[in-house]
């Protein structure tokens, strides 16, 4: 029995398919808002401050394994229900969520480990999002491609500190914005251009630290809509560090309109 810890986002939906496809046993403890799958039998709606719930659910079940897949993000302290596992847990789930949301799911792991419950890669049941080096589209970089993709790479790999950056946006050999809290939507939101059309680049690569089990880097057709409408050329990534969602889709959109998908 594995359990499936999900939040926000469409790749929880992804690992759950090919789970339920090679018809393995599991439960899920949603921690989205909306309840994103309470549909299913087998999913219960838990409060991030429900620790001792949390647990005994997965005891209950003999789950020693669990998956992480989704954002979670900072909790409200006035919203949240407590349960005596919570109230003891919680100052340090808040302390870490001023590194980022995925320092949050760090701790979960952190506290999990002391209940002697692994956590699995979020890719174990879905290799396939994943990508390797290589040039996926018709247009690969020219010469200023690559200065902006320089510029980008070099500039994530000094933001040691800022442990929510996994991604910047560089155009004409200069980097224009950095990823924040607030995600991938807003960083491309910042880099709309009307007198710059088809240049620059966004390049996603996993923190220097990252856990490689949890939060890795997720693009998908709406990053790439959003790149274009804000007049980026390329998408760059970094091999096996990614989830990339609706590859085939992307690809297409990208060749389409003059766009490049790179992977180093």
């Amino acid at each position: 029995m594995i359990g499936l810890i999900f939040g926000e986002t469409s790749f929880p939906k992804e690992i759950l398919k090919k789970i339920k496809k090679r018809k393995s046993k599991y439960l899920i403890i949603d921690l989205t808002k909306r309840r994103v799958f309470k549909k299913d039998r087998y999913s219960h709606a838990v409060s991030i401050g429900q620790f001792g719930r949390i647990i005994n659910i997965l005891k209950m079940n003999s789950c020693n394994k669990v998956l992480f897949a989704g954002r979670v993000k900072k909790p409200n302290l006035y919203k949240l229900r407590l349960d005596i596992k919570g109230i003891y847990y919680m100052p340090r789930i808040i302390k870490s969520s001023k590194l980022g949301d995925a320092a949050i799911l760090k701790e979960i792991i952190t506290i999990l480990n002391k209940e002697k419950i692994k956590t699995i890669s979020s890719l174990t049941y879905n290799p396939e999002l994943t990508v390797i080096k290589g040039n996926y589209t018709k247009l690969k970089p020219n010469n200023e491609d690559k200065l902006d993709i320089s510029k980008a790479v070099k500039t994530l790999n000094r933001l040691g500190k800022y442990t929510f950056s996994q991604g910047a946006v560089a155009r004409n050999n200069k980097v224009i914005a950095i990823e924040g809290k607030g995600g991938t939507q807003k960083l491309i939101q910042k880099c709309k251009s009307k007198k710059f059309r088809n240049k620059g680049v966004l390049v996603k690569f996993p923190k220097k630290k990252q856990d490689s089990r949890i939060d890795l880097p997720t693009v998908g057709l709406k990053t790439f809509q959003q790149c274009k409408s804000a007049g980026l050329k390329g998408v760059v990534l970094k091999s096996k560090r990614n989830v990339f969602l609706d590859k085939k889709k992307c690809i297409k959109f990208a060749n389409k309109n003059k766009m490049f998908i790179t992977v180093k």
